[in-house]
This record gives structure tokens, sequence and C-alpha cells, in this order.
């Protein structure tokens, strides 16, 4: 495998920098015991492209993915990672050479990627209908060997899902069902949504379109028992403002941000659109009902973390920094606004539940975070040093900081067994250690998160930074990887 030859500064650079091997440990070494009881499979993915990229553009989104698997099981854990081989990844391997210009931006592509399939599935993980699926937001899910991580290619599900899919459906844990949504399903800068529902088997049951108020980047949205919304934020996607050397995305402050609300089982021209002030949410922790109220926990910024304006011009770092906020809809009101309170101080994201109260209200939540109240949103911040515990029903936050220079990722919530109470269980997290460079998989009682790791699965080289992953238990289905 060709390495890449040049670096971009930053995102090209460190562990931000790309994997050039893929690998296969029968055993990783462990310090403390490993829970006889944890027994799955965790998968991780994130960019690390397979060539220096074209432009000076590059950015940490649109890296070739790679899927990173830790099979756990009778106390020992043995590790594997794949690049995801989508059609761009095979077509750049046969070129030699990086094709795509930074999220496929036809100004910087090789003439040779015109037209063609320029996803990298980078982003989340989902194990569905006993299917393990890589998912990135611009493409179909892209499948893959469970064991092997074996390629098998973007699926269309019966021809149903024939462009975009979210990279963060979510599963009712009663029913199996799995929603899914896309933005800008007719090409890049439509102001179009679909919206669709999928049984326990991945037969598509449902698929419906509605046009938004603009064209929005919205990465994720929720699912409550009774309601689905679909938030859409001042992050615009412009074709047009792309070609004339401006951002693909971009931040427009001038918009405001809207959140269409609808009932499960309804129709999309039933939807009802609330507003607010400018304000920008990557990741939904859980939405619930309670009454005519509907909640949701959400990492809210007041910009978008990392991204430009129309003209290119970097944000505000504080300004930048998400914090996990409470959103509320009244829905016996007849107004359109909605509320938005911060519950937390530190700069913070990944939020993760345990996925067995996903839609129902939750009273844990577990996400990564600084250990002060530091309010930079930049590059570098999103680099969280600690873990946090989060009880709704009191207020108290625990926590885990990691040693100086260490980077923790996204929290994965595994039950002790089937029938715990909620949140009690572990926390699998990767971790990259700075001064050794290299990363290691932790195990967490989520019950006491401040003890630290329990057990710690060591690794001999890093996995670069990446963003979200799930959990497969043996013998059981899973329910759903979140983003």
């Amino acid at each position: 495998m060709n390495a890449p030859t040049q670096a971009h500064p930053h995102f090209f650079t460190g562990n931000y920098a790309p994997l050039t091997e893929e690998h296969d440990i029968a055993a990783l070494d462990i310090e403390g015991a490993m829970p006889p009881a944890l027994s799955g499979s965790l998968y991780r993915v994130g960019p690390s492209p397979q060539y220096a990229p074209r432009d000076g553009n590059y950015h940490w989104f649109s890296g070739d993915g790679m899927v990173h698997a830790f099979h756990i099981g009778e106390g020992r854990v043995s590790y594997s990672n794949r690049w995801a081989r989508t059609p761009k990844w095979q077509l750049e391997h046969e070129a030699g050479r990086a094709l795509f210009g930074t999220f496929g931006n036809p100004a910087t592509s090789d003439p040779l990627a015109h037209g063609q399939n320029g996803g990298t599935a980078n982003t989340s993980m989902l194990w569905h209908g006993n299917r393990l699926f890589a998912l990135e937001e611009s493409h179909q899910p892209f499948e893959l060997d469970a064991r092997t991580l074996a390629s098998k290619g973007h699926q269309s599900f019966g021809d149903r899902i024939t462009a975009r899919c979210t990279a963060h459906p979510k599963v009712d844990p009663e029913s199996g069902e799995l929603h899914f949504f896309a933005y800008s399903p007719d090409g890049p800068g439509s102001p179009t949504m679909l919206y669709g529902t999928m049984d326990r088997d991945c037969e598509v049951t449902g698929l419906q379109s509605f046009t938004a108020p603009y064209a929005s980047m919205a990465h994720d949205f929720m699912v409550t028992r009774g309601h689905v919304l679909f938030p859409v934020m001042p992050l615009t996607l412009s074709v047009e403002r792309a070609m004339r050397g401006k951002p693909l995305l971009a931040w427009d402050a001038q918009l405001r941000t809207h959140v269409g609300v609808m009932r499960r089982g309804s129709t999309t021209d039933t939807l009802r659109w609330f507003e607010a002030e400018a304000c920008h949410v990557f990741h939904v922790m859980n939405a619930w009902e309670d009454g005519d109220m509907l909640v949701a926990y959400v990492m809210q910024s007041e910009t978008a973390p990392g991204l430009p304006d129309a003209e290119g011009r970097p944000g505000d770092p504080e300004a930048m920094a998400a914090r996990l906020c409470r959103w509320t809809f009244d829905l016996s009101s007849t107004g359109n606004g909605f509320g938005r309170e911060y519950l937390d101080d530190l700069a913070a994201e990944f939020p993760r539940i345990d996925e067995r109260f996903a839609g129902r209200r939750n009273r844990y939540g577990f996400y990564t975070c600084h250990a002060t109240s530091r309010a930079r949103g930049d590059d570098e911040s999103v680099l969280y040093d600690s873990l946090a515990r989060f009880d709704f029903d009191t207020g108290e936050r625990r926590m885990y900081t990691l040693p100086e220079g260490d980077v923790v990722s996204e929290p994965v919530f595994v039950p002790r067994h089937a029938d715990a109470p909620e949140g009690d269980g572990w926390l699998l997290v990767v971790a990259w250690r700075a001064q050794a460079a290299r990363s290691d998989l932790l195990v967490l009682d989520a019950n006491d998160v401040a003890a630290g790791p329990v057990a710690i699965a060591r690794l001999p080289h890093r996995v670069p930074f990446g963003f979200h992953g799930s959990w497969r238990g043996n013998g059981q289905p899973a329910v759903k990887a979140k983003c």
C-alpha cells in the first residue's frame, strides 16, 4: 500500500494523519481484567486517507473510511482494521494518487473523478438486521463482513435508497424499526430531504420527501416514541459557491435554525416547523416525550465547529464550542418558537446513552469533554481529554480525565446484562496516548466513571482520530450505532 508522501497542516499531521497499514492481531496485551461477561465486538470508524490530498483545503471529515474492530470474549481482545474499499478508494488505488477534491469538490477534483462515486464510509457504524454497515451521509450505507471486515459495497436495499443516507439512523429499541433521513438527495445544495423507515430485517417500509427551509448539512435528527424531528441549521451547502473557490459548506449567521416536527406514522406534509436564533448541533444525545412537550438533549454550539463562513473566514472559537443543551417543544402552543437551555458548562461532544432507552426518557448520558470550562471551539478543542457521565435527575456530572496530552474517543455503552438497570454496564472508549504515539482500548464501569478503567487493551500502533462506534453483542442482536 502506497503511503501518502506529503502532509497538509493540522488535519494531515499527528494522530489526524492516516494509518497506512492493515493489521490482524490475535491477542492484545491487557492491563487489569476484562469483565468476564463482556462478549462481543466494538467497531469504530474514522478518516484515514489512502493518498495525500489534492489541495490545501483537506478537511478531516473527507478522508477515506477505515474500520477498527475489537473482538472481546473470555477476557481476551483481538483486533483488526480495514479500509472500506469504496468505489472512490478503488478508483484512487488503481490510479495511485488522490483524484477527488475535498468533499468531492468538482473544482479541485481530477477529471477522472468527475461523475464518479466519491463516498468515503468514514463516519459511523451500524449493526442492524445482523448486518454491519459503515455510514457517511452523502452516500448509501456501505456493508462489511462483521468478522473479517471484508468490503461488500454500497447497498440500495431493493433500490429504495439510491443516493444519500444519514450517518445517524435511530433504532426503536422495542420494535427494532430503524428510522433514517437524507439531506439534498436531489444533488448537493438542493433543499429537499428524505425520511424513511426500515424493519428489523433491513426491508425499507416507508420513504417520503419534503422541502426544508433551505439547503443545509443536517447531520443528525431525533426520534421519540411518537414523533420525528428534523433540525435544519445555517450550515449551508452551495455547489455554485464552491465553483467560485469559496467553501462548499459554510455558516450563514443571517439564517435561523428550524426544526420540523411530525408524528410517527404520519406524512411529511404535516410537518410543523419551529424556529430559534441561529445555533448549531452536530450530535443529538436523545429525545423523548413529556405529555405535550418534546424534550431533546443535544450538543449545541452558537456556530458550526471547525467550518468557515461563506467567504472562507474562520469562525469565533468560543461560539464554536458545543455544550450539553436541552431543547423543548410545546406541541400545545400556538407559537413556533422552541426553548434552549445549557445544562453543562464544559465544551463537549460525542454524546451517547444506554440505547435501550433511545426515544424514551433517559436518566444518564455519557460524552467526551474538556476537564476545564475552556470555551475554545477550534480544531484542537475537539480533542477531548475527559469522559463524563451526566445524571439528568440530579444534575450531577462525574468525570474521568486522561493523562495530559491523551485524547479519548466517543464512549459506547454496553449493558452489564439484558435486564440491567439503565446505565448499569460498561463504557468502551479508544484513547490516543500522546507520549507513546499509539492507542489503547479502555473499559470503564459506567456506574463509576471517575474511577478510571477497569481494563486496558494495548495496541502497538495508533488509531487515528475518528468519529463513531457501535457494539455487536455475541449471541444477541444489538440495537444501533448512533454518530
